[in-house]
């Protein structure tokens, strides 16, 4: 076959293996630009939960699914159980290791509590020594944002078991666990306690997303050049001059 006096030389198996990978470099393209919306929507509901009233935790209970709570800001009465503190481990903050210092708060009212998030501590001279998280004066009434506790990209086997004594050092926050160390009910939940409330160590709290609808449109464009790449060698390949 030729077009404008080039001869067009493929077989129906080069056609169709170029058609499926353009298919699949076009879809992986369009994946990416959805994931984007997504994130997109994602970090605008979790800007409107930032800037919505706050939730007081003492007059409304939440459930299991904390999803559309999240980084909502919220405030509880109660006290501190300071002799029950964990230590998260294995977190970095400014490229150094640490611990998050995780407390019981316990409800007014209630025989509940939630575990406070008081911010990062670094690591000491070894993790034999730990560090000094005594609550030092008494507080009654805390304000922070509601959030997930933090993940790991590895879970090893009996990572979520606290240590014996206190402060228990654990490396997975399993609340169920906790609570049955603690023998009272604990929610599912963290509150990432406010910079502007004592008690509380260094927090660079943030809204947390892996990956930027930035980076997935970045990833879609490439996408998509591959696919234009493929199409300039399919026909390059394909299209002699005539002779």
């Amino acid at each position: 076959m030729k077009i404008l006096q080039r001869e067009v030389k493929c077989s129906w198996l080069s056609i169709a293996i170029y058609l499926g990978l353009m298919a699949a470099l076009c879809s992986l393209g369009f994946w990416q630009l959805n994931r984007a919306e997504q994130k997109k929507a994602f970090l605008a509901q979790q800007r409107a939960a930032i800037s919505a009233a706050v939730l007081d935790l003492n007059q409304q209970a939440l459930g299991a699914d904390i999803s559309t709570y999240r980084y909502q800001n919220i405030q509880v009465s109660g006290h501190y159980d300071d002799a029950h503190q964990f230590l998260l481990d294995n977190q970095m903050m400014e490229g150094k290791p640490g611990y998050m210092v995780l407390s019981p708060f316990l409800i007014d009212g209630e025989q509940r509590a939630v575990l406070v998030n008081r911010g990062w501590l670094p690591l000491g001279i070894n993790r034999q020594t730990l560090p000094d998280i005594s609550i030092h004066s008494p507080v009654m009434h805390i304000l922070g944002r509601i959030n997930q506790f933090p993940g790991v990209g590895i879970k090893l086997a009996g990572a979520e078991i606290p240590t014996a004594g206190w402060p228990a050092v654990v490396q997975v926050i399993n609340s169920q666990i906790l609570a049955a160390k603690l023998s009272y009910d604990l929610y599912d939940f963290q509150i990432e306690l406010d910079a502007k409330e004592t008690e509380g160590y260094k927090r660079q709290w943030q809204i947390s997303t892996t990956i930027p609808p930035e980076k997935h449109q970045a990833y879609a464009v490439q996408w998509f050049g591959l696919a234009l790449t493929l199409t300039a060698l399919f026909f390059w390949i394909t299209i002699r001059k005539t002779q």
